[in-house]
């Protein structure tokens, strides 16, 4: 039976990617955008968007909520493309914590309210862990970070208070074939210049877009999966041992690291949290019967740059 499921950040790596698997097996995808003409742009022909958190149309972006079978809460301002200001701290906070709020609001008026609400996270949920070995019962770290991975966290639970599933994927690094942190990484490797990060012996926790995809889908249909789910590969490598695989998988060395006190002073706490990393264990997503597509971060990249 097809599902209708109503979804915040469609139009990112992760979103335009779901959104196409869920109207390839025939479910409905309604889109909340700020721009619903570049969303229709974007996205995949059969996609409804409707402009969302505008006072001007309120209760037609939330009147979708009521009788869908699911929310995915994708959205929220990237980490990675401006140095961690406090305006900047801000955005990321409001962009995630106070849209989360609007959709636990429109939930709890809904009628017919969804049966899950799927609302990302990240391992960065953990802070800097070294070699400690962490799941999902692990607890939380105490930077920026960890404290905006909380907060989102405990507001996308409230909707539990409503009788709505709630399942949290912690993402770890999201590789793609085109868009992400790998189309960044790929161009000083072809120019032979690429390799670790900092000393390279922080984990680097990982996922190819098919497992994050896969796992999405495994949370809306599956009744008995809720909680947090660590949405990382359980082949576990350090920075090196990635930088290593991505030459050999270009045919490029991976001898040209990036001092720690370069990413430092060029990043200031952004690279404070890529000189750090997780040993994040997937147990729970395991546990779930969830089965990793690929598992190895040599499949991986075989699958994504190979020839």
């Amino acid at each position: 039976m097809s599902k209708h499921i109503v979804m915040t950040g469609g139009t990112g790596l992760i979103g335009t990617r779901l959104t196409r698997e869920l109207l390839k097996r025939g479910d409905r995808v309604t889109v909340l955008t700020r721009n619903p003409d570049r969303a229709r742009d974007t996205l995949p022909d059969g996609t409804e968007a409707l402009r969302w958190l505008s006072d001007e149309n309120d209760d037609d972006w939330s009147g979708a909520i009521d009788g869908a079978d699911a929310v995915v809460h994708l959205a929220g301002e990237s980490i990675a493309e401006e140095r961690w200001t406090d305006e900047y701290k801000k955005r990321m906070y409001d962009s995630r914590i106070d849209t989360a709020a609007k959709l636990i609001d429109a939930i709890a008026r809904a009628e017919k309210k969804p049966e899950v609400m799927i609302s990302v996270s990240a391992v960065g949920y953990y802070g800097d862990t070294g070699d400690r070995d962490i799941d999902e019962n692990s607890s939380a770290g105490d930077d920026f970070l960890a404290e905006l991975c909380v907060a989102w966290e405990t507001e996308a639970k409230k909707a539990e208070h409503y009788g709505v599933r709630v399942v949290i994927p912690r993402m770890g690094l999201v590789l793609a074939r085109s868009g992400g942190a790998l189309e960044k990484l790929l161009t000083p490797f072809k120019m032979f210049a690429g390799g670790p990060v900092g000393n390279g012996e922080q984990w680097f926790p990982w996922i190819h877009l098919a497992d994050a995809i896969g796992i999405f889908l495994h949370a809306i249909d599956n009744p008995s999966v809720h909680g947090p789910l660590n949405a990382v590969a359980p082949g576990l490598v350090r920075n090196r041992e990635f930088a290593v695989a991505l030459g050999d998988a270009l045919d490029r060395p991976a001898k040209f690291s990036v001092p720690a006190f370069v990413i430092k002073l060029a990043m200031g706490e952004l690279g404070e949290m890529l000189l750090g990393g997780q040993h994040a264990e997937p147990r729970r997503t395991l546990e779930s019967d969830y089965d990793f597509k690929y598992a190895t971060i040599e499949s991986a990249l075989e699958d994504l740059v190979g020839d």
